[in-house]
């Protein structure tokens, strides 16, 4: 049996919506002001905002960073080449989806042979509640500041990606689950292994200066072109770069990112859906 997500909604009036909008933003901001102020403790304290973790650097080089950039590229080509020209845009997510892991798979296999071992490739595993807790931290920091920035920048330049127009256009549980497969699951673990830890992990091998900043510089710098084309959501998305890749620097490892990129777009997803829901009609 299909289950639509409008069904399970109610709507809200008009004054209702304006109250809880207010409120939300009110709450995101309180959070986002309230780790400022931890940060701002720490750093009097003479502490970072998050405590370095020993790593060694990576052992790719520049060209390995290229050789994984064209896997990544290879693996969505072959996706859009082998599919029908009448696939649907729910199955051309999915297997989008399903390309960028398998890249990302190739790739880091393609390093382990080359010598990295699973600690230099950024999936230590063995502080997941640490993890979790600077994922949440970062969450806080930068969930109201950024949807804010990026609401702003709409009404300026509309924004355009397929997982807006797909869900729409699809509320049924099937396309959901596959938004957030490709959203949540698919996008965090794909782009935060190669921006933040094959790019910017040799980049920071690279360009040691003053900690690593203008690695995570030209990491964020690399990640937010890559969206371009959806608006100017590449925008907010270079500072969501910085936070990222500051927690990948600190902590040598991409887990936090992960999470904290999958928190991301999970809450951006229940936004979107929230917002595209059609009212609902008289109780009968």
């Amino acid at each position: 049996m299909q289950l639509d997500v409008p069904d399970m909604a109610v709507a809200l009036s008009g004054q209702q919506e304006t109250v809880a909008a207010v409120a939300l933003a009110a709450g995101g901001f309180g959070a986002s002001l309230a780790v400022l102020w931890l940060i701002g403790w720490r750093a009097w304290c003479g502490r970072p905002a998050v405590d370095q973790r020993p790593h060694a650097p990576v052992p790719w080089s520049g060209r390995d960073v290229a050789g994984a950039v064209l896997v990544y590229v290879a693996f969505q080509m072959l996706t859009v080449g082998v599919m029908p020209a009448d696939t649907t845009l729910q199955w051309k997510l999915a297997a989008s989806g399903a390309a960028m892991l398998a890249a990302t798979f190739t790739t880091a296999l393609i390093l382990m042979v080359l010598g990295a071992s699973g600690s230099s490739l950024g999936l230590s595993v063995g502080r997941l509640w640490d993890d979790a807790g600077l994922a949440v931290a970062g969450l806080a920091l930068l969930l109201a500041p950024l949807l804010g920035l990026a609401a702003t920048l709409d009404r300026f330049v509309p924004y355009h990606h397929a997982i807006v127009d797909f869900l729409k256009a699809h509320r049924d549980a099937l396309s959901i689950g596959i938004v957030v497969f490709a959203a949540v699951v698919a996008a965090p673990i794909a782009e935060e292994f190669l921006f933040r830890r094959v790019l910017q992990g040799w980049l920071e091998k690279l360009l040691p200066q003053r900690g690593g900043m203008a690695a995570i510089l030209l990491s964020s710098l690399a990640f937010a072109a890559a969206h371009v084309g959806q608006g100017l959501a590449w925008m907010p998305l270079f500072f969501f770069g910085l936070v990222v890749g500051y927690l990948a620097r600190q902590t040598g490892s991409i887990v936090p990112g992960i999470f904290l990129h999958s928190l991301f777009n999970g809450v951006s997803v229940v936004l979107l859906l929230l917002q595209t829901a059609p009212a609902a009609g008289p109780a009968g």
